[in-house]
This record gives C-alpha cells, sequence and structure tokens, in this order.
C-alpha cells in the first residue's frame, strides 16, 4: 500500500466521505431502449464484465458494438469522438438505435464513456479552463443521448500552480459542470502522477470529492497500471490498497476499473500500459483484480496497447486478453491454442534454458528484461521489450510456420497468463 499522506487534513476534513446516493440512468435518447435491455438480460453480475476501448468512427455505435463483440466481450468503452481534440460528429448521426439493437442480441447492458484528454479542469488559465468546462458538458449531453450513466474523467493538471491550487479549481468546474446536467455521473480516474497531474493518491481524489457540491454525482474509476505506478501494491496487497480506499473514498464509489500491466516498476510515476502478463503487475496479480469481490458487477475495460513490429501491422490483444482472463481460452480458441503455448513453453525452455526464468509464465524473464531495459546504457544496446524479445526468437527458430504476427504475440499472451 502507498502510505497515507500525513498532511492530508488539508485535503478532505472528515475520516470518510459522504456515501453517494444510487445515480439513475439519464433522460436521452435511448434510455428506454437501456431499461428494455436490463430487464431482459438475467443475472447481471453472474457474467464477467471486461472489454476494452473500441473505436466510435465509422458507424458510431454500432461499429463499436460490433468491435467488442468480435473479442468476446460483454461491456465496452468509447470516446464520442478523437480524445485529442473537440471535432464531433452529432449523436443523431451515430447509429445509436442499431448499435443499442446488436448489443441487446449479445447481451451487453452497461458500456463506459471516457472523456477527452484534452479536459483539463485544474488549468489556471481562463481560456483553458473554459473550454474543458464548456467541452466536458458537451460530452455529457452525448454519454446522455446514449443513455449511458458514467463518463470517465481525468481530473487534470495544475501546471504552473500547486496541488491545492488545482484541486480547488477541478471541484469549481465540477460543479458548474454538474449543477447544469442532473443525469449522467462522472467517474475520476486515478492517476500515476505523472508530471503535475492530479488523483495520484485516494487522498487527492476524496479532496476533489469533498470540495465539490454535487457529489454524490462523482464516482471513481480505478486503473491498475496508474495505480501502480503512483505507488500502490497491488501486486502483494491487493486487499490492503481496496482496504485503504474503502477508507478515504469509500467503495460503493468504485465504478469502472481499467485493466492494464505496467512497463514501470512500482511507484515511477510513468503510465506505460503494457499487455496483460508482459509487465511489473503481471497477469496472476490482474486476473486476482478481475476477479475480486470489489470488481463484480462493474465494467472491467482493458487498455492495452496494440502490438506489433510496424505500425501498419500492430494489433490489440484484447480477444486474448479477455479469454484468458474470463478463464474461456478453451472454449474461444479451442484445444490447438492450448497445445501451441505448451510448445512456445517447451520451446523456450529449451532455447533460452531454465536459468532464463522462462518456465511456468515467464514471469522472472519478463521481470529481468525490463530490469535491463531500465538501464540506459544495456537499453542503448536493444530497446526490444520483452515480449518483442520473445517473438523475434520465435520467428528466428519458425516455431509456427503460417501463423501470422497476431497469432504468435497471442500465444504469447496465453503463455504469459501462465495457460
Amino acid at each position: 500500500m502507498l502510505p497515507k499522506q500525513t498532511n492530508n487534513t488539508l485535503f478532505f476534513t472528515g475520516n470518510h466521505l459522504s456515501r453517494p446516493s444510487i445515480a439513475r440512468r439519464g433522460k436521452g435518447f435511448s434510455r428506454a431502449a437501456w431499461n428494455e435491455l436490463e430487464s431482459e438480460v438475467p443475472g447481471e453480475c453472474s457474467v464477467l464484465k471486461i472489454g476494452s476501448h473500441v473505436s466510435f468512427s465509422e458507424k458510431g455505435l454500432l461499429s463499436a458494438a460490433q468491435e467488442a463483440i468480435s473479442y468476446g466481450a460483454t461491456t465496452f468503452m468509447i470516446y464520442t469522438g478523437a480524445p485529442q481534440n473537440t471535432r464531433r460528429k452529432p449523436m443523431e448521426e451515430q447509429y445509436v438505435p442499431e448499435g443499442l439493437a446488436l448489443m441487446k442480441e449479445h447481451g451487453i447492458d452497461e458500456i463506459v464513456v471516457h472523456a477527452p484528454y484534452i479536459i483539463n479542469l485544474a488549468s489556471h488559465k481562463t481560456d483553458t479552463f473554459r473550454l474543458a468546462v464548456e467541452f466536458l458538458q458537451s460530452e455529457i449531453q452525448r454519454t446522455a443521448y446514449l443513455g449511458v450513466e458514467n463518463l470517465v474523467l481525468h481530473p487534470g493538471a495544475f501546471t504552473e500552480k500547486d496541488l491545492y491550487y488545482g484541486i480547488r479549481r477541478i471541484a469549481e468546474g465540477l460543479d458548474e459542470v454538474l449543477s447544469a446536467a442532473k443525469n449522467v455521473n462522472i467517474a475520476l480516474e486515478t492517476m500515476a502522477g505523472k508530471g503535475t497531474e492530479i488523483g495520484r493518491t485516494f487522498e487527492e481524489l476524496a479532496a476533489i470529492i469533498e470540495k465539490t457540491s454535487f457529489n454524490d454525482r462523482l464516482r471513481v474509476c480505478l486503473d491498475t497500471c496508474h495505480v501502480h505506478d503512483a505507488g500502490y501494491d497491488i501486486v502483494n496487497d491487493f486487499d490492503g490498497v481496496v482496504e485503504q480506499f474503502d477508507r478515504i473514498i469509500g467503495l460503493d464509489r468504485l465504478t469502472v476499473i481499467h485493466i492494464n500491466d505496467s512497463k514501470n516498476p512500482r511507484g515511477a510515476r510513468k503510465d506505460r500500459h503494457a499487455p496483460i502478463g508482459s509487465g511489473y503487475i503481471g497477469f496472476d496479480a490482474i486476473y486476482r483484480i478481475v476477479h475480486h469481490e470489489v470488481a463484480a458487477g462493474k465494467p472491467i475495460i482493458l487498455e492495452t496497447p496494440w502490438i506489433g513490429k510496424e505500425e501498419a501491422t500492430k494489433r490489440p490483444m484484447y480477444e486474448a486478453e479477455i479469454a484468458l482472463l474470463s478463464d474461456n481460452a478453451d472454449k474461444r480458441f479451442g484445444p490447438a491454442f492450448r497445445e501451441d503455448v505448451a510448445k512456445l513453453r517447451a520451446f523456450l525452455r529449451d532455447v533460452c534454458g531454465e536459468e532464463a526464468g522462462v518456465g511456468g509464465n515467464g514471469r522472472e524473464y519478463v521481470l529481468a528484461a525490463w530490469a535491463v531495459l531500465h538501464d540506459k546504457k544495456q537499453r542503448s544496446a536493444d530497446k526490444r521489450e520483452p515480449m518483442e524479445r520473445l517473438y523475434d526468437l520465435v520467428i528466428e527458430h519458425d516455431l509456427f510456420p503460417g501463423y501470422t504476427e497476431e497469432q504468435i504475440n497471442m500465444r504469447l499472451i496465453g503463455y504469459f497468463a501462465g495457460l
């Protein structure tokens, strides 16, 4: 766990924040469709709600649902436009009825919207702050149109000011935004602490929540890479981290979980995502989080990087990650996938030797490779990350003739999972 800040009385006044009331689905184009959808999907908490970020381009919600279904997802997350700019298509052109119908057909009853990165409610610059408030209000309207309940938001960065200024400024912006929109909750995301971004500690998020007048509409999105990079020990003591979260913020505010491995050791404050099992957190720790009681019934969203030797050939590992975390790999891919992973593991033992730590799920190898990469001199000699190094070995020895780059990488994900 990350030790509690000694000066947290400057952040919030009570030992625990007030509990939020249960929010209702927002008014909008598809509220009735959502209500009908929910009433027809039985046992909402019996199926793991797991998916990934998917594209909202082309045909909007329809395209997003199609992509999510192709990965075997039971939920998904979208941006309603490019996260780096303010250009947006009208929601009436985003194939919402068609998307909802497809989701209903496949039993997807809850999704998440993420606010754009360019929103910075902590900014001291008037123009930047006004853009953040007005654009966030617009994004809330778009989220409500979809009938979606929770909009994930990066709290902001205080830039030239200080943490206390930034917290007050965020609360000021949230008050203005939430006073004008009654039908969507904002889920503040836990942050890694890169630069001057706010939300690295639970105390910082609690301070924002307490200083916001409409805090019954505030929720929290927990990102595994971010909290790991912020210094919380989710690998060895996730229960302790959960207890600290509950004591400082309250577990009833935890609404969304982002699942990512990390390219950096705990406390690095870097925020560099890695495919599941190929980073410092590891598959086992992430599996425990996904199946922990605090995750039950909540959308679990992968934001892991696309993998490939060249930009044009990069592909997501979402399908394999979802199947492995859901204990569904055999059904999804058939017995040949497990056989290939076993073949891969035996090959790596033969080529690298047991002393290289490639047995089991390759955990020792992965951590040793990252340790080398964090040494500047050694990194300059070979910048390849652990997964790419193993991929190159497979290609060099032609272990899987005729397999595509994506197929080989998905088997590497299976290897990292210890399949």
